[in-house]
């Protein structure tokens, strides 16, 4: 008999036990929708649970499965969204949507519905089987079809018709073991895995289809048919065995002149003869199609709970790679060999990122969009924790390789979200005297020949963005030399179309200039005077061309010696690449907006009226922009133990500020979660780098550190306290070889100070002794000790060079509890404080001057950037890194000094001042045997070689 209501059920044939619907198979579960197959039966599709369904084209009949199932999802508190693409849209576009829900951990399943209406090739099987297994909750793909075939229910979505209707036969408390089914239909929507379902309940099953021949007599024996054919009354009510449970799943439309649309819905079973013997029977419409939305709405909530089981909150389903430690440590590129890296794409899918937010550059390096900020804007950051060292000698005291080495240990070790953040290294140093910058022995960013070398073009972009702005300085100052005002004007706003039109940057000048006038006929003769002359003073030319190459014969140059330039020269000079202004800007943006803006600001000399000029009054802003809209991306790379990393941006840490990216470290902290670490590393010692991380970057990111990780080592502090001189290639004396005590005692005083100097700033210190093997544990013990009486939080040894991760456990584990203690971060200095003042402060309590001297050149400077408007910018000294003080001669805590200040600059699209402290070049030089010496390309194997 016929059903009434909404719910899925079962008619039973009058008699003896009662008719109707049995108990409990009204059913207000809802799915996100259903669809309808070609063939004519109810069948489940894929679609995106928060909740969710992906629609291409406008079908009518779809229309109405997804209104239903909204209207169903929204009744029992599931949020279900509906994706629609037009008809127009291809199989690219449907497998990139496909991703984007795959990949999205809100979505725990969704379905695609099927049939898709569209005009474009499209491959069924190729959408249905791109949606990830553990999301497809309509149980369509080959993997759930395949473990289903094989009875592998548990681990497995089962398709939401037939595993409804075995719901239905169940709710009729008929024992299905040993019953004789009978499935008409072989579709992998309904007939196949229905087959399947029957079977693995021990029912002997038969499959059979339109063409099979005797299929009365096949039905006849039945005790459960099911028929989804697409066939309208194709089983007649006299086929069926009496007693049988016969399931419906057709849905066909008949001609019926009774109704107002003149047709009427019938199932594949002819019902009104049927439900006389069998003993249940569902109707059409009523029947299988409710059931099918209630199976799907469950396969849904199993989806989320798996999820739940299988992930720890904020926790990243990450693998690390083991080590294979060999005695004594290979060389760096040996180590770095010994490891397999994975792929890129795999590592940003395992710390959070989506496919949409990663390109590719090749198998191993990726950029990540900015995107991805926005996206997390709403996730709590992680620990923000910094790692800086002692004064160091000339061959460095091991920041980034401990860098390297925590980041292991918190990760492969401890089992936490962390992620490290590095600048990018030049390829000056790296064919100069430095060789790479990749961490060190089993503590590496791998592949450390993509490291060191062309990465992803970064530093190339800032070369041509760069090489742009002085190009353009000294081709206006040509063209306004031989050129008369209309001249210049002429070609400046030039008729197109026989239109004179100002470009966009073209109105930012004229506003500048406080001419309010946008139609180019409209300027007086003294506005255009204005509006085409520079008028820039040579003498005060502050930017300067640059290559990533050290180049000792650029430093001073004369430029403008061709015939064609009419005896226009000047002298010039090269600086190296990283101590471009662009590169400071890149590190210290926080996206393109911001970037752009600060392009503009950047000023490159001064007008003869002592007025500042900027690359915006150049007019090429926008070009800039451009040219570095892809290197505003941080890089991807991993450690050899499998922990992410971000390279990006590679500031000097002298006429600069040394760290890497601010937006690095912003989409890090995001990824992380709240409890998870991002360490990243400033330049040189932390009277350097790391004074400049607090005040220049932190002051324009607004991040505040937890921890600050002080490097220091034996034969560092040794040096400080008398030791002999430290040479690159010169093999070390024997006071550093040997254990003396009374020398490292000595020594630890610049420990101290550079402990004071981080507590300046309110932050937990933990000193990380880097061990090298000519170290005694009395040596280190006695760091340790002298490094917690100057007010460490604590102080450990670390082996990472040798041991990877595993030797920093101890480091990760004082930097977990020092992110749990109070910090009181504060500025050293407030940036309204007059010049002067802020670098006095800066000499006497983060080097321990007694005073500053400035030069007179010097003095103007003051007096010109404070007029322009530049006063109240951060302070970003320029000194040796070899010293506290201003001589590199004067080792451990010097005092009484004066420090001179001969010149000051500005970058202000970075956004600081940089007095100059002493003499230093911008354009290193290459040394008598350079690294590239060593370094070559295996051509079979495309291998580099001799990097280290």
């Amino acid at each position: 008999m016929p059903a009434q209501g909404r719910g899925s059920r079962l008619a039973r044939k009058p008699g003896p036990r009662g008719c109707g619907r049995r108990p409990g198979s009204h059913t207000h579960h809802r799915s996100l929708w259903e669809r309808r197959s070609a063939s004519g039966h109810h069948g489940p599709g894929t679609g995106h649970l928060r909740q969710g369904r992906l629609r291409v084209g406008d079908r009518d009949d779809s229309n109405t499965y997804i209104s239903m199932k909204l209207k169903a999802a929204a009744e029992i508190g599931i949020n279900a969204n509906h994706i629609k693409l037009p008809n127009t849209a291809t199989e690219a576009e449907v497998l990139r949507c496909i991703t984007v829900l795959n990949e999205d951990p809100a979505v725990h399943g969704f379905i695609v519905q099927l049939p898709l209406d569209t005009d474009k090739p499209i491959s069924t099987e190729k959408v249905t089987n791109a949606v990830a297994p553990e999301k497809d909750v309509d149980g369509l793909t080959s993997i759930n079809a395949g473990k289903l075939s094989r009875g592998n229910l548990g681990d497995c979505f089962i398709p939401c018709t037939p595993k409804g209707c075995m719901e239905l036969i169940r709710q009729t408390g008929i024992q299905i073991a040993g019953k004789k089914a009978v499935v008409i239909g072989r579709s992998k929507i309904v007939g196949s895995p229905m087959h399947d379902l029957l079977l693995w309940s021990h029912a002997t099953v038969t499959t059979c289809h339109t063409k099979t021949t005797a299929l009365a007599e096949e039905v006849s024996k039945a005790d459960i048919l099911v028929v989804a054919a697409g066939k309208p009354e194709m089983v007649k009510g006299e086929w069926i065995k009496p007693g049988a449970v016969v399931i419906d799943c057709g849905i066909n439309h008949i001609p019926d002149s009774t109704k107002p649309n003149g047709k009427t819905v019938v199932g594949d079973v002819a019902y009104s003869a049927a439900k006389e013997r069998a003993s249940y029977i569902t109707p059409v419409p009523g029947g299988v199609g409710p059931m099918t939305v209630a199976m799907l709405m469950q396969s849904t909530v199993e989806s989320a709970q798996r999820f739940l089981e299988q992930s720890q909150p904020g926790k990243w389903s990450i693998q690390y790679n083991q080590l294979s430690l060999r005695t004594p440590v290979p060389s760096d590129i040996e180590v770095s060999r010994s490891c397999v890296p994975k792929r890129i794409g795999h590592l940003a899918r395992e710390v959070g990122l989506l496919s949409e937010e990663v390109e590719l550059y090749g198998q191993t390096k990726a950029k990540v969009l900015l995107s991805t900020l926005k996206r997390l804007k709403d996730q709590p950051d992680g620990k923000y924790v910094v790692v800086t060292g002692i004064t160091p000698t000339p061959l460095g005291e091991g920041k980034s390789t401990t860098t390297i080495g925590l980041v292991q240990a918190l990760g492969a070790h401890l089992n936490l979200n962390v992620f490290a953040c590095v600048r990018q290294p030049s390829q000056g140093p790296t064919f100069g005297i430095k060789g790479g910058a990749a961490g060190g022995g089993y503590s590496q960013v791998i592949p450390m020949e993509e490291f060191n070398l062309h990465l992803t073009g970064d530093i190339h972009a800032i070369t041509a963005a760069n090489n742009l702005v002085a190009a353009a300085i000294d081709a206006r100052m040509f063209h306004e030399q031989t050129q008369s005002d209309q001249a210049l004007y002429t070609r400046l706003v030039p008729l197109i179309s026989g239109v004179r039109k100002f470009s966009d940057i073209q109105i930012r000048r004229l506003q500048k200039l406080g001419i309010e006038k946008t139609d180019p006929g409209t300027l007086t003769d003294e506005e255009r005077n204005k509006f085409v002359r520079l008028d820039i003073d040579p003498a005060t030319i502050t930017w300067q061309r640059v290559m990533d190459t050290n180049d000792r014969f650029l430093r001073k140059i004369t430029i403008g010696q061709s015939p064609t330039e009419k005896g226009f020269t000047r002298t010039a000079q090269f600086d190296i690449t990283v101590a471009s202004e662009i590169m400071a800007v890149l590190a210290l943006t926080d996206g393109l907006g911001d970037m752009r803006r600060r392009l503009g600001k950047m000023v490159v000399a001064s007008s003869k009226k002592g007025e500042p000029v900027t690359t915006d009054d150049l007019g090429v802003t926008g070009a800039l922009a451009v040219l570095m809209k892809d290197a505003v991306k941080p890089n991807l790379m991993q450690t050899l133990e499998g922990t992410p990393v971000f390279v990006h941006a590679g500031p000097f840490a002298n006429i600069a500020h040394g760290n890497s990216s601010v937006l690095a470290d912003k989409i890090a902290l995001k990824l992380v979660g709240q409890e998870g670490f991002v360490v990243t590393e400033a330049g040189f010692g932390a009277d350097i780098g790391m004074e400049k991380f607090f005040n220049i970057k932190c002051r324009y990111s607004g991040l505040r550190p937890h921890v600050v990780v002080l490097v220091a080592t034996v034969r560092a502090l040794k040096m400080h306290g008398g030791g002999p001189t430290v040479t690159a290639g010169v093999p070390l004396p024997k006071e550093y070889t040997e254990e003396n005590l009374q020398l490292l005692k000595i020594g630890c005083s610049n420990l101290g100070k550079q402990i004071q100097n981080a507590r300046t700033f309110g932050t937990p210190v933990v000193v990380a002794v880097n061990a090298f093997k000519s170290d005694t544990e009395a040596e280190l013990q006695l760091v340790i000790q002298l490094a917690k009486e100057a007010g460490a939080y604590d102080a450990v040894k670390c082996t990472h060079w040798a041991e990877g991760g595993k030797g920093a456990v101890a480091l990760a584990q004082a930097v977990q509890r020092a992110s749990q203690e109070q910090s009181n971060f504060k500025f050293l200095y407030n940036v309204e404080l007059p010049v002067v003042e802020k670098i006095r402060i800066i000499a006497q309590q983060i080097y321990g001057a007694e005073d500053i001297e400035l030069s007179s050149e010097a003095e103007q400077k003051v007096l010109v950037y404070t007029k322009q408007g530049f006063g109240n910018l951060p302070i970003c000294m320029a000194k040796t890194h070899l010293s506290l003080s201003h001589d590199p001669e004067k080792k451990g805590v010097p005092t009484g000094f004066i420090l001179p200040i001969r010149d000051i600059r500005a970058s202000v699209g970075a956004g600081f001042l940089y007095p100059l402290v002493g003499t230093m070049s911008t354009m290193p030089g290459l040394p008598t045997r350079p690294c590239f010496y060593d370094i070559d390309l295996d051509p079979v194997s495309e291998q580099v070689n001799g990097l280290f």
